[in-house]
C-alpha cells in the first residue's frame, strides 16, 4: 500500500498555489510545510486529508516530468470540480471529465497536466 508520494517542481510557489486549488474539490488541502532551514535543502509542501499528508511537492532535486498520479474522488461532481479548478489555476487539459469504460464501466475520470507537465488525475469508481 502506498503511504505517500512526492516529486520535485520547478516553481514551488506556483505549484503550491496550483495544487491548493486543484486538490480542494477532492477534500485534500495543504497540511504541512517544511522549510529549507529545517531540511538543509529545499522547501516541501505536504497535501492530504484527515491530518495526514500523502501528496508532497518540493523544490530540491531534479525535476522529473511525466509523473502520473491518480487521486480518488468521492463523486463524479468532485471529479468535475477538480478539473475546473485545475484548469482555472494553470493546468492544461489532458482528458476532460467523463467515463472511461475501457478501464471499467463506472470509471469516471479527468486528467490535467500540472505546470511542470505531470499528469494528475481525479477518478471516481462509483456508478453515478
Amino acid at each position: 500500500m502506498l503511504d505517500h508520494i512526492g516529486f520535485t517542481v520547478t516553481d514551488y510557489a506556483r505549484a503550491k498555489t496550483f495544487y491548493a486549488a486543484a486538490l480542494a474539490p477532492l477534500s485534500i488541502s495543504l497540511l504541512f510545510e517544511v522549510t529549507p532551514e529545517q531540511t538543509g535543502g529545499g522547501s516541501h509542501a505536504g497535501f492530504g486529508a484527515d491530518g495526514k499528508p500523502f501528496f508532497w511537492i518540493g523544490d530540491s532535486g531534479s525535476v522529473a516530468t511525466g509523473v502520473h498520479v491518480a487521486l480518488t474522488a468521492g463523486s463524479r461532481a468532485a471529479v468535475d470540480a477538480f478539473y475546473r479548478a485545475a484548469i482555472a489555476s494553470g493546468g492544461r487539459d489532458n482528458g476532460a471529465p467523463g467515463l472511461r469504460p475501457h478501464y471499467h464501466a463506472s470509471y469516471y475520470g479527468a486528467f490535467v497536466f500540472d505546470p511542470d507537465g505531470n499528469n494528475i488525475e481525479a477518478v471516481c469508481h462509483k456508478p453515478e
